[in-house]
């Protein structure tokens, strides 16, 4: 145990989040993504798994670590609902909570359309399956920086 870390970020998880730099994507996958298949193509190569928690608490305890790109808002993609992209799922609500209350500001996610959502996802740093079972707990997160002064504290 360390202190300061929530316990669903294991040791795997922390080093990635850790490795990335800023402005590498990180995936957030429910059940029903190819998280698999798309993972063995990102830059990290093996999938990541926060698999016995919902999709909203995995974000939330990556944010609690994880600085977001703000400069380039919006920093967190949702995957669009098919034939619906305008549609914001009670899935996607909650995370837009998360990711405000991170911020300290709202920060509105963008939508990625969902076939273009696996192209990112096949560049991007790695994926980290959570156990979501609802359609579209699918997200991007895009990595930031923290200045010097706050890395020093």
């Amino acid at each position: 145990m360390l202190k300061g870390i929530r316990a669903e970020l294991n040791g795997d998880i922390l080093q990635a989040l850790c490795n990335m730099g800023h402005g590498d994507y990180l995936v957030i996958s429910d059940m029903n993504f190819p998280s698999d298949s798309i993972a063995r193509q990102t830059r990290l190569g093996k999938l990541l798994t926060m698999e016995n928690i919902p999709a909203p608490q995995a974000i939330d305890a990556i944010l609690s670590v994880l600085p977001l790109d703000t400069p380039i808002q919006p920093s967190v993609g949702r995957m669009e609902v098919i034939g619906k992209p305008d549609e914001i799922p009670p899935i996607q609500q909650e995370v837009q909570t998360i990711v405000d209350r991170a911020e300290g500001k709202p920060s509105p996610m963008y939508p990625v359309e969902r076939m273009a959502f696996y192209d990112i996802a096949k560049k991007a740093y790695c994926v980290i399956a959570t156990g979501e079972l609802r359609f579209y707990g699918c997200f991007l997160l895009t990595k930031g920086v923290i200045p010097a002064e706050e890395a020093l504290r």
